[in-house]
């Protein structure tokens, strides 16, 4: 396995910071169709000894869940991405699928160990938002049912796969966080395993895989070790973290301090032949962190850095 991370922000402290810990890939948000800042994107990333692993967010993707990419404007801009990645080597591509919005959380922080803060998620919080007239809200309440999601992602990867196939770049669906049924009114599909099963039976293929987001995974109510072992094929990238609670109420914890047997996840990849990237996804922010998304911090990172490579370490037969 590859330790991995994103940097929020990506600057030359903070990659210093991650060699230093022993990372070796970073993955970076999508930066725009021009090349040229792709190609300055892994220069600088390379600088500091590191590999630029994959691309995760900020997709030109949005109107394609939806059905309202009526020019073909976005599934064009998606195209040429995965071309663009294939001749800068850069070997995955992370999207999600939930349409109208990405990752939801209603608060920023909660309290962990020792006053650490960390994000978090009430259904009945988001739902109390949404309803009141005086809180603005990016979030699109027009409708959309799951058959129609199913069509138009079917659709999207009968289109993309190939494109991939030839570049050598592999696709890897994120799963829906919260993984709820629906939200805002509209249908979430990427919520459970036997979902994922049937994404990669829509157009089979190595590159047609999974982001494992052990978290959103964990709010599913699934066993991770025994879900790692169902679906250890089709897993080409992991965030490895975890959550206390359900799909309708949970809280982000430290990797050390949730319900998980962490090192039970590690011994279960590392038996499925999982050999690509695995990043800590949401940390806690800690004393000192002055920079940074919530859940992006560099402290936070720093200690999950750390608990990464002893499980990696650790677990070793």
């Amino acid at each position: 396995m590859k330790p991995s991370t994103v940097l929020s922000p990506l600057s030359p402290e903070n990659l210093r910071l991650a060699a230093q810990c022993g990372v070796e890939g970073v993955v970076t948000r999508y930066p725009g169709p021009d090349v040229a800042d792709l190609l300055a994107t892994k220069t600088k990333i390379e600088a500091h000894g590191l590999k630029i692993v994959g691309i995760e967010g900020f997709l030109p993707i949005e109107k394609i869940k939806t059905g309202t990419d009526t020019d073909g404007a976005e599934l064009r801009a998606m195209k040429v991405l995965i071309e663009q990645m294939g001749e800068a080597e850069i070997p995955l591509l992370c999207y999600n699928f939930m349409a109208g919005t990405d990752w939801v959380r209603t608060r920023l922080d909660a309290p962990e160990r020792g006053g650490a803060r960390v994000t978090a998620f009430s259904l009945d919080e988001a739902e109390k938002a949404m309803s009141l007239n005086s809180v603005e809200t990016s979030i699109s309440t027009d409708p959309i049912s799951a058959e129609v999601l199913w069509e138009n992602l079917e659709a999207l990867l009968k289109e993309l796969i190939p494109v991939a196939e030839k570049a050598g770049v592999t696709l890897a669906m994120h799963p829906d966080d919260p993984p709820l049924p629906e939200f805002s009114g509209k249908a979430r599909i990427m919520n459970s395993v036997e979902n994922f099963e049937r994404l990669f039976a829509l157009v089979p293929s190595e590159r047609n895989a999974m982001c494992f987001c052990q978290g959103t995974f964990a709010t599913m109510g699934v066993d991770i070790p025994t879900t790692i072992d169902r679906l250890g094929n089709h897993i080409a990238y992991v965030h490895f973290r975890d959550v206390r609670g359900t799909a309708e109420s949970f809280v982000e914890t430290f990797h050390d301090n949730g319900p998980t047997d962490m090192a039970a996840a590690i011994r279960s990849l590392k038996n499925a032949g999982f050999t690509g990237p695995i990043r800590p996804d949401h940390v806690p922010e800690m004393e000192g962190d002055a920079d940074g998304e919530p859940g992006y911090t560099m402290l936070g990172r720093l200690f999950a850095f750390g608990y990464i490579r002893g499980l990696l370490h650790g677990t070793i037969d």
